[in-house]
């Protein structure tokens, strides 16, 4: 059946409406696709060829310098050596154990250092990592020529810490490792570097202490790469900034000279300027080589330390805490004068012991030093004179003083783990023993037992507030970056000086009177004498019965068992200028061991150098001539001869 021409009519424009409607759609989709093209190539032209140039060039962080560290004369303590090393970005090589293969033949890999880079590249892949360190230049080479067919593989030129002096500051120094997951998360505000292949970072002592300022800025290079990760060239560079270096004011010589002079002793000396708090010298023994620590020490090497019973680890300096001895006699000296229990004039007498509470506490001299005025009781280092005067003055006022002179301190020092000792009251025993405080806790702790201890430093530093009569703190940076650290000196002590000089004219008769404790360990160097205490602090409990039968001597004894010896000194008498402390750990007697140690060592100071043997007394010198003569010294530090006119 024909269809009208009305019906053909209306047919037609729905066939033009569908058309005009696909059309319009066609036109919007293409109009649609046409400004995606052009927000892609134009609006967003940019962010497209910034993510084109990222795939192709790649920035590298560069490690800046290490700042140096000198001694207060400028010897180099701790400095950079050239190094090379090759590492790889996991994800930047095609076949990382092919690329791996093709390594070793080309140079010796250690196995146990790279199967610990492969397990690092397994948790970062895309982050560079070490496979090699310490390359010869003929190694780096190689690898160099080869690089384009190892892929994800950079030779790479670095700076590596060394400790030139090695085993004389492993204590004060202490030594840089590589960055652990422990530091990164650690840290507050991890630096970008922490993640640079090898980095190094300063694990214990001043490198640890001063990391900020010896760390420095972060350098970058941009470099471009092609599709298969491997590196085609350098498109630029920007250096970054050297650590500030750091001159800290020990002396190389007088620590060498001491450090030699300790010897294989379990012990630890300090001498510090009283005049502004500089640390001389500050010595641990025995020491250990820094240098083995930089690059991961071994396990042998590591177990070798750890189980030596002298604890080369340990940092006597500042950790090691001791009974005192006698070397607190002062501080209970002028805790009583400040008390107004003792006057220059008054004696007490010592019959070989004092009886409290049915308890007898004995004298070191078993038949008494009868009448004991304060100059004796130093001198003769008389214990009934001090059980005494403690029963007077009281325990409370004693701890007073002894943090009045610097004991019971942890010092702002840039060393880890300062301790702060123990200056113990009647407060510390109720809090911390939950016991209430007896007067033989007072008898003891008057003649530095019980419970008081102290660091060799923080003996240096009462010793020096004696001699000073300053509130002088120790310092051991001079300076960072050129700009001098402020002094240590606080201010006079509130302490009158006819208190402190009742102290030190005790000290000097110890050596320079006869009778004197520590009269072997005199000397006379241009008229220059100095003043000292001994000290023997007992470890082991000695009782009745041993007593009635004769105290066993301390070299028939088992080394551990033994009783610590102590020393602790100043000179010039007349015009203070150095301290000196010395703890020779099971070592005896104070004035037979660690005195002739401290004599040595604060001569050295007054010296400038080794001492001259004319100083010594007559009877002395050959003895010390041997001593010296044996020494191994460092000759770039330590001035001066052994020998010299008599």
């Amino acid at each position: 059946m024909k269809r009208n021409i009305q019906d053909q009519a209306l047919s037609s424009r729905r066939i033009t409406r569908r058309a005009l409607v696909m059309g319009g759609m066609q036109l919007g989709f293409g109009a649609l696709l046409l400004g995606r093209m052009r927000h892609l190539q134009v609006d967003q032209a940019d962010e497209f060829l910034l993510l084109a140039e990222e795939n192709r060039i790649k920035v590298r962080l560069i490690a800046p310098a290490r700042g140096l560290v000198y001694d207060r004369n400028g010897v180099v303590l701790a400095g950079n050596e050239q190094i090379y090393r090759v590492s790889m970005i996991r994800e930047d090589a095609d076949d990382v154990d092919a690329v791996i293969a093709h390594l070793r033949g080309l140079v010796k890999l250690d196995e146990e250092t790279l199967q610990r880079a492969l397990r690092e590249m397994d948790r970062r892949p895309h982050q560079s990592v070490t496979l090699a360190d310490r390359l010869s230049w003929e190694d780096l080479s190689v690898i160099a020529v080869n690089v384009p067919a190892l892929p994800g593989i950079t030779p790479e030129v670095g700076l590596s810490r060394v400790y030139p002096l090695g085993h004389d500051y492993a204590h004060v120094i202490g030594y840089v490792g590589r960055v652990s997951e422990r530091d990164i998360a650690e840290a507050e505000d991890p630096d970008p570097l922490l993640q640079t292949p090898q980095f190094q970072i300063g694990k214990i002592g001043a490198e640890k202490q001063l990391e900020g300022a010896l760390r420095g800025k972060a350098g970058a290079r941009r470099v471009e790469q092609n599709a298969a990760g491997r590196i085609m060239r350098e498109l630029g560079r920007t250096e970054g900034r050297s650590g500030q270096d750091v001159q800290l004011t020990i002396d190389a010589g007088l620590q060498n000279f001491i450090q030699a002079r300790l010897g294989q002793e379990s012990a630890a000396a300090v001498v510090m300027d009283v005049r502004n708090g500089d640390v001389l010298a500050a010595v641990s023994a025995p020491s250990y080589d820094p240098n083995l620590f930089v690059s991961g020490i071994s396990v042998p090497d590591y177990a070798g330390l750890r189980d030596n019973d002298h604890r080369p680890l340990h940092n006597k300096i500042v950790q090691g805490l001791y009974p005192p001895g006698s070397t607190f006699k002062m501080v209970t000296l002028m805790a009583g004068l400040e008390a107004g229990e003792i006057g220059g004039g008054d004696r007490f007498y010592c019959g070989g012991y004092t009886k409290v509470a049915n308890r007898r506490f004995h004298c070191w001299k078993r038949g008494g030093h009868g009448w004991v005025d304060i100059a004796k009781s130093l001198r003769e280092s008389c214990d009934v004179f001090y059980y005494e005067l403690a029963q007077r003055t009281g325990i409370d006022r004693i701890a007073a003083m002894a943090r009045k002179l610097g004991l019971g301190t942890a010092f702002d020092l840039e060393m880890t783990s300062v301790s702060e000792g123990l200056v113990p009251d009647r407060a510390w025993k109720r809090e911390r023993r939950g016991e209430e405080w007896v007067i033989g806790d007072s008898l003891n702790a008057s003649i530095g037992q019980g419970f008081v201890l102290a660091s060799p430093l923080q003996l240096a530093v009462m010793t020096g507030r004696i001699a000073s009569g300053l509130e002088v703190n120790p310092r051991l940076v001079r300076s960072v970056d050129g700009v001098a650290r402020p002094s240590g000196v606080q201010g006079p002590l509130d302490i009158p000086r006819s208190h402190l000089d009742g102290a030190r004219n005790g000290m000097y008769q110890v050596i320079n009177a006869v009778g004197g404790t520590g009269s072997r360990s005199k000397f006379d160097m241009a008229g220059m004498k100095w003043a000292g205490k001994s000290g023997t602090s007992q470890v082991r409990n000695i009782t009745a019965a041993e007593r009635a039968r004769g105290v066993v001597r301390n070299e028939d004894l088992p080394w551990g068992r033994r009783d610590h010896a102590l020393f602790v000194g100043y000179a010039p008498y007349d015009a203070p200028k150095y301290s000196v402390a010395v703890v020779v750990e099971h070592g005896g007697g104070g004035s037979s061991v660690a005195g002739p140690i401290a004599r040595d060592a604060i001569m050295y100071a007054l010296n400038g150098g080794l001492p001259p043997l004319g100083a010594y007394p007559a009877a002395e010198r050959e003895k010390a001539d041997e001593v010296l003569s044996s020494l191994r010294l460092n000759p770039t530090v330590v001035r001066g001869r052994v020998k010299s006119e008599v």
